[in-house]
């Protein structure tokens, strides 16, 4: 329990919030809540604060799952095997706090190692989810639980019971608890399985009028000062609270739900196109728990629509157009096989393939001036709504505005067998500190995390010969020892060399390249990765964006990006590398990735050789180093005539390939995911 609580009757404004927590308080079977919003909204103040509200439970004396002695067929194996009638105790229910780094056996719940050595039997040591059971399971960060453990959660609040079934133990407990949780939405969404568990889902931001404001300035300042006297002042306005909700539970088994209304209800659901039937049984438990609240002996319409938001905020879903009946189908087959005769017999104006390699090169980009190929217009390869590019300064450069983002996929790494430090939620990885999840044992301890049962087994062959020792059931050696090794999800290193010369701007590609990018860095922001840039034109390379996981930063950056002139693809290439040589270089165990952005076109060099050649060359010596993967992603516009450059550069580094098309498609994160072994 949290010493001086700020009192829930003293939060200012966050009206919904309250409401929605006092629900769940009368009507446990709501099934919690979700709160989203920005920093500093009293998310987690108001989770914390209905503790003080939450009435008195009757238990079984001496259980550590909270059975109810009432209800003996829902307890626990322990309480179920014992012998009528179960002894009884009263206490208050409990709040619970799911700490972000909790392991399993935490969580869960595991063996008892002190009662194994000592006395030389198999205990349960209860975990969180026991002392939640008929309480709260508060979550502050929701969205930044590690997948292993939401899929604990989420079998718990599914089944209502919790199932231990490891190292020799077989057993269940009841877990039935309200699901609180908070989030930043700026760091990441919820996996779908987690955020439908959730009853009820509001939104939290910060007052608007001044008034308000000053209100709760004045009210933290009186806390801070004197926090007992503040409370004591609010305890009044606590107890009213309280007992509203007492009597609520009271009047909940009596709130009547008229027939015409549950009618009403699967509406409202449908017009929202809710996935499953959750949605109409949360908002009916929903609606009589408000009536309760309000002492209305029935349901009414204004009730629903009161909470109707609060249900279907975080489930509702755009509806799919319905499919086109067959007649139509075929009707606009024939109204463009017409148009497409019209195209083929229009003459080609596609100039005609050069005849020799080194004719391919000098029309790949190797003239003089600016790199500007002549590209046949084509209206229906332009993108749809595209924002024009900002007129040329007076060096002949554009600037593009970013284009259309999309949600990525997950990006993932392949795992290895080496230890790692770090945070984040993108690759899985051994790690060389107590986090993370217990995967298997090994010989050798790492930093003092022992894994007892492994080392319990370890030495159970040798028990006779060795007799006790202190007063201790089991005699352990040192060879004996046995260490865990822990896995857990760490950020990557994603570095973008972006082709900014001036054929990028042909045709929208530097605004959907940008597009994407930022998409990229968006995700790579919740997952908490580093992100690098760097662009290449002229006659240079130039970092826009040295490692950073600053999305606002990086947006500036993006839209900021001049495009124009002729293609150092060498130089960028040589960039690239010099950044991922010194993350490498600080951390030898990073995994970067670079993603090269270009269509492989070159015509300035660095030394005396070709550009195309240098560039080719200088790929293969960069795609010697394993430790750093590539992926190229093709701008070169599709036509009767391609250079196929790119294909040559990612062949060169041992890239993985891919064109453009794949980038506006939304599939690039598919790219970065598919590249690894």
């Amino acid at each position: 329990m949290y010493r001086n609580l700020y009192p829930f009757s003293a939060i200012v404004g966050q009206e919904e919030l309250k409401q929605a927590l006092l629900l769940n308080a009368v009507n446990p079977a709501i099934g919690g809540v979700l709160v989203r919003g920005e920093k500093g909204t009293a998310k987690s103040t108001a989770a914390r604060a209905l503790a003080e509200l939450l009435p008195r439970i009757n238990i079984v004396e001496g259980c550590p799952f909270s059975c109810d002695p009432d209800h003996p067929d829902e307890a626990c194996d322990n309480c179920r095997r014992a012998v009528s009638p179960l002894p009884r105790d009263r206490r208050q229910a409990r709040v619970v706090t799911l700490p972000l780094n909790a392991t399993e056996d935490r969580v869960s719940g595991g063996v008892d190692f002190t009662l194994a050595i000592q006395e030389g039997r198999r205990a349960l040591q209860p975990g969180l989810l026991a002392a939640a059971n008929r309480g709260i399971l508060y979550v502050d960060e929701v969205n930044l639980l590690d997948d292993h453990i939401v899929d604990i959660i989420l079998d718990a609040a599914a089944s209502g019971e919790n199932i231990i079934e490891r190292e020799g133990i077989s057993f269940s407990h009841p877990a039935r608890f309200i699901l609180v949780g908070t989030m930043n939405p700026e760091e990441g969404e919820l996996r779908p399985q987690l955020l439908d568990r959730f009853g009820l889902c509001v939104e939290t931001a910060g007052a608007a009028d001044a008034e308000t404001r000053v209100a709760l300035m004045e009210r933290h300042q009186a806390f801070d000062a004197d926090p007992s006297a503040f409370i004591q002042n609010w305890k009044k306005a606590n107890q009213r609270v309280a007992l509203q909700i007492q009597t609520g539970r009271e009047r909940l088994p009596l709130v009547r739900m008229p027939r015409h209304l549950r009618s009403f209800i699967t509406e409202l659901c449908a017009e929202s196109n809710v996935a499953g039937h959750r949605a109409d049984l949360i908002m009916e438990q929903t609606a009589r728990a408000l009536a309760a609240l309000n002492a209305a002996p029935e349901v009414t319409t204004a009730h629903i629509s009161e909470i109707a938001p609060m249900v279907l905020m975080h489930r509702r879903r755009e509806a799919q157009p319905p499919p086109p009946r067959p007649e139509e189908k075929e009707q606009e087959e024939e109204q463009q096989e017409p148009e497409q005769e019209e195209e083929d017999q229009q003459p080609s104006e596609a100039p005609e393939p050069p005849e020799s390699e080194g004719e391919a090169e000098q029309a790949a980009g190797e003239s003089p001036e600016e790199d500007q190929e002549p590209e046949p217009a084509d209206e229906s390869e332009k993108p749809a709504e595209q924002a024009p590019p900002r007129p040329e300064d007076e060096n002949g450069e554009q600037l593009f505005q970013v284009g259309d983002t999309f949600r990525v996929k997950p990006i993932t790494a392949a795992k290895d067998r080496v230890f790692r430090r770090g945070s984040g939620r993108r690759s899985r990885t051994r790690v060389s500190q107590k986090q993370g999840r217990y995967v298997k044992s090994c010989l050798t301890p790492r930093h003092g995390d022992i894994a007892l049962d492994a080392t319990l087994r370890a030495a159970a062959p040798y028990q006779k010969q060795r007799g006790p020792a202190n007063g201790l059931c089991v005699n352990l050696s040192k060879d004996d020892v046995r260490g865990k090794i822990r896995e857990k999800r760490i950020g990557n290193f994603l570095l973008f060399a972006v082709d900014a010369s001036g054929s990028m701007g042909a045709r929208g590609r530097m605004a959907a390249s940008k597009g994407a990018i930022m998409s990229l860095l968006l995700d790579a922001y919740q997952k908490r990765d580093k992100v690098g840039m760097i662009s290449f034109r002229r006659g240079e390379a130039t970092v826009n964006l040295p490692p950073s996981t600053s999305v606002d930063l990086a947006s500036k950056l993006l839209e900021e990006m001049p495009v124009g002139g002729r293609t150092p693809l060498s130089a960028g290439l040589a960039k690239s590398f010099e950044q991922v040589r010194n993350i490498l270089l600080k951390d030898p165990s990073a995994r970067p990735i670079v993603i090269l952005i270009t269509d492989g076109k070159s015509n300035v060099a660095m030394g005396d050789q070709k550009p195309v050649d240098e560039a080719l060359r200088l790929a293969g010596a960069m795609g010697g180093d394993e430790r750093i993967r590539y992926i190229v992603v093709d701008t070169e516009a599709p036509g009767l005539v391609t250079f196929e450059l790119a294909g040559r550069l990612a062949a060169a580094l041992g890239a993985q390939y891919f064109k453009i098309d794949d980038l506006k498609a939304q599939t690039l994160i598919d790219i970065v995911k598919g590249q690894n072994p």
